[in-house]
């Protein structure tokens, strides 16, 4: 049996009583890409947010490699944090920053290496999204393209064993999408990671999914391969990504 990273048990999650999640319980292996639907507020970002500790659940089990994050300190939460890479809708880079100081900023917040390592790990990390000519510009000097390779870089820079990302192509056009999208699988080969990918894009999904899951109605209503989920004859499903398919 693949080794388990992420566990999840019977989780509840509700805001002002109204239901989120609601016994949610799924695994994901290591080396798995792991792609959530659903529609908007239907949780997908809560369930990610659980997972990372932003957010505590009503009741419910979060195992990361057999551990589990809800009955944590901290301090032992930081340190499992240490292990993951969250990638924000809006990327989250700091605008007054340039893309050297963005990308050095967790190094140097959460480790001890020397000015030398950090800087090294830097141009290393802007090798892989192959952007190593932006390192003095600032956010505001990039294409929606390049913010999110900036930001992406800046996520993998700790070397995650975990990946989790909220909708990583929001608001690119399909080609910019599916150059996205081949270069999250690209790191995540090159890196050993796995990744639990939020998102609603199917250009996205078809290129990044080994399976995918879809919240409705605070449940996991289905689940399968890209093509079972899109092929079936489920008139909710064929109604949810037709318009998908139109809107790419």
């Amino acid at each position: 049996m693949a080794d388990i990273i992420v566990d999840i048990k019977n989780l509840h999650k509700s805001f002002a009583g109204s239901k989120i999640l609601d016994d949610i319980s799924l695994q994901v292996c290591k080396g798995e890409n792991l792609v959530v639907f659903g529609r908007s507020g239907t949780g997908k970002s809560v369930l990610l947010k659980c997972i990372i500790g932003l957010l505590k659940p009503e009741s419910g089990q979060i195992f990361i490699e057999g551990s589990n994050t809800l009955n944590m300190s901290d301090k032992q939460l930081n340190a499992v944090r240490k292990e993951i890479g969250f990638l924000f809708q809006s990327g989250a880079l700091y605008d007054s920053m340039t893309v050297r100081e963005n990308l050095a900023f967790p190094l140097i917040r959460n480790f001890k290496f020397s000015n030398e390592e950090v800087n090294k790990k830097v141009i290393s990390a802007l090798e892989l999204v192959d952007l190593v000519e932006a390192i003095d510009k600032t956010p505001s000097e990039l294409s929606g393209g390049m913010r999110k390779r900036i930001a992406l870089a800046r996520t993998i820079i700790t070397e995650p064993k975990l990946m989790l990302y909220d909708e990583p192509t929001t608001g690119l056009d399909p080609l910019t999408t599916k150059e996205i999208s081949e270069l999250i699988i690209d790191l995540q080969k090159k890196l050993n990671m796995t990744s639990i990918v939020v998102t609603h894009d199917l250009i996205c999904a078809s290129i990044i999914a080994d399976r995918a899951i879809f919240l409705k109605d605070a449940i996991i209503q289905y689940q399968g391969t890209i093509e079972e989920l899109t092929s079936s004859k489920d008139p909710f499903l064929r109604n949810f990504f037709s318009r998908d398919f139109i809107k790419a």
